[in-house]
């Protein structure tokens, strides 16, 4: 089986099993774990901020951060197709009575500066209005296609947040292909963040973890909010160890996803009764959409299953593939051997 539905499907390399059945453990409700130490003072220093602390997920990353900058009845600004906004469980209004103020998300991922501005209210000591405190930004951009933000936009939204006196969240699930993508260092994109998430376990083929960075004061809140939230946990070298090798051993290879993910949308652009926008295609993200009399987006996703290729929808009939280490060139010609013998 092709395995295209996310990068979630990354399996550990052997350095990473190896690097599990070595490690120290500590418990590390403690801190005392010393793995986990090594991990959090390693990304500090490569993202060029003052602390970082492993996390079980993105979404508790993303949660914990939220509630740390935000206090109750302040509104955060997201957009409205973010992973935050859509996946997250509504976490920052259940956990911390904070209120989404959901602004259109533009097609190369960003929210415009107009936009943001109608989330502030005319008169800010109006006690009718909640007053925004955190603005969220996604990086790279999941349902906009994997799509980057430039870092002129970045520096206008951080000029923008100061001015109005909150502070920016940035949801850098896919960081370090965003760092790849632009040829630069991750923490020249993080460096107009407050604070920052990434995922280990996504495109760096950890099999679990989180990473929030962020000041020394702002981790500190973090960690008291994981614990609060359940994830708090003991042993976490053996999470610790291969999140560690994926920082070190894993980056650099995503180029080899961005090649095969414009392969891929390259190949779907001559096949009849598929419509996609290669110029769209910047990392690992492929969206693509069914146009065929035979098809629907279901049926599609049905057959190809069948013939042994995942693949699945991700909003509004789209039709999402995301490479990733367990994707090899050979696999992107034979999914696309299979798509054109679906649609002939």
């Amino acid at each position: 089986m092709i395995e295209l539905r996310s990068d979630t499907f990354t399996l550990p390399t052997d350095k990473m099993m190896e690097s599990i059945q070595a490690v120290e453990l500590g418990d590390n409700v403690y801190d005392e774990d010393p793995m986990t130490q090594r991990l959090e003072e390693e990304v500090a220093r490569k993202l060029g901020k003052e602390a970082a602390i492993l996390m079980p997920s993105g979404t508790m990353a993303n949660l914990a951060s939220i509630l740390a900058h935000c206090p109750r009845g302040s509104k955060v600004i997201v957009g409205d197709e973010s992973d935050i906004y859509i996946y997250e469980a509504a976490g920052a209004s259940v956990c911390g009575g904070i209120m989404y103020e959901p602004v259109p998300t533009q097609l190369d991922g960003r929210l415009a500066i107009s936009d943001m501005e109608k989330a502030f209210p005319i008169e800010p000591e109006d006690p009718q209005f909640a007053l925004p405190s955190l603005i969220c930004i996604e990086n790279t951009h999941n349902r906009m296609g994997g799509r980057v933000l430039p870092l002129s936009y970045l520096q206008e939204v951080r000029t923008f947040a100061e001015m109005k006196g909150v502070s920016v969240h940035m949801d850098g699930a896919r960081l370090f292909h965003a760092s790849v993508a632009l040829g630069i260092e991750a923490s020249e994109i993080v460096s107009y963040a407050d604070s920052v998430q990434f995922c280990l376990s996504k495109g760096l083929s950890a099999p679990i973890g989180s990473i929030v960075a962020g000041t020394k004061e702002f981790v500190q809140k973090v960690y008291r909010l994981r614990k609060m939230l359940g994830g708090g946990m003991r042993q976490t070298g053996i999470i610790a160890a291969p999140g560690l090798v994926a920082i070190q051993h894993m980056i650099d290879r995503l180029n080899d996803d961005h090649a095969n993910a414009l392969r891929l949308a390259k190949g779907l652009s001559e096949i009849p009764g598929i419509d996609i926008r290669v110029e769209d295609v910047e990392t690992n993200i492929v969206f693509f959409r069914i146009d065929h009399p035979r098809h629907t987006w279901q049926t599609f996703v049905q057959a190809a299953r069948e013939h042994g290729l995942h693949i699945g929808e991700l909003g509004h009939g789209r039709i999402r593939a995301v490479t990733h280490s367990g994707v090899q060139t050979a696999d992107i010609d034979q999914a696309l051997l299979i798509i054109r013998k679906l649609m002939s």
